[in-house]
């Protein structure tokens, strides 16, 4: 019903290879007659299971804000944030409830999200991230200490933790947009990095809404990074030796976007 395509992919962060760490990251899209909700979440990465977290989280909010816009809630009320986070936190309760409150220390993850309705859009996050709406990028972070204001921490501290509101646009002013982890906030920083391999640059995140291959072929994203991670190896037989060049995403990197069809109003 919306004038839009979207893409989402994930790599596996460079460190987490190393460490034997699974990728933490998780992205999630929904849509109905009512509207899109697109979500992306980082598990806290000292936690054994964080992609549990991240995979819940995403998985719920998604969920929840398609129920509350099918109940007629409208996303430029100042209820539905709040009204959103609490279905979040009550689904964590109910797991500290059933498994016990150790199960919250691998249920800290951030957020990001919007939900594009055919009137209003909503982007909100709750912690670091990175946003991108019509070209303009807005980091999220980093906090003080590394620690983001988890939502979770509302259940284990008593923290008011909250979902942000980061814009709310009329939908029909929605050109691309773009949702990311911290890792994407990072891969911003290497456009004119080489690959790996060496025989090209990183480029701008705005490729990934520019460039019409992207949407041509569902796993070009998920191909482009993993290119982008993917260690080379090459002889140097002057020096009779190998030559390693690393991934160049050390972190998780997940992000979706989302960009207007082309002659659709």
């Amino acid at each position: 019903m919306l004038p839009f395509e979207l893409i989402a992919a994930s790599v596996q962060g460079r460190e987490h290879v190393r460490t034997g760490r699974n990728n933490q990251d998780a992205w999630c899209v929904r849509g109905s007659e009512h509207g899109l909700v697109a979500v992306v979440a980082d598990g806290c990465g000292s936690q054994p299971c964080s992609e549990l977290g991240a995979q819940l989280g995403a998985r719920r909010v998604a969920h929840a804000a398609l129920e509350r816009l099918a109940t007629g809630a409208r996303v430029d009320e100042d209820s539905f944030l709040p009204g959103l986070r609490e279905d979040v936190l009550c689904l964590l309760g109910e797991l500290r409830k059933d498994l016990g409150r150790d199960v919250l220390a691998d249920c800290l993850f951030t957020l990001v999200g919007a939900v594009v309705t055919p009137a209003h859009t909503l982007v909100f996050a709750a912690g670091d991230g990175v946003w991108a709406l019509n070209g303009e990028l807005h980091p999220l972070g980093p906090f003080p200490g590394n620690a983001p204001p988890y939502l979770t921490y509302a259940l284990l501290n008593d923290v008011d933790t909250a979902l942000t509101s980061l814009a709310l646009v009329a939908t029909e002013d929605v050109h691309a947009l773009l949702l990311g982890t911290d890792g994407v906030a990072d891969l911003a920083k290497l456009a004119d990095t080489a690959l790996p391999s060496g025989e090209e640059r990183v480029g701008p995140l705005s490729q990934f809404w520019t460039q019409d291959r992207y949407f041509a072929n569902p796993d070009a994203l998920r191909r482009r990074l993993a290119l982008l991670n993917r260690e080379s190896v090459r002889a140097d037989f002057d020096a009779r030796r190998l030559v390693r060049s690393p991934g160049l995403l050390a972190d998780d990197t997940t992000l979706v976007v989302l960009r207007r069809r082309m002659g659709r109003a």
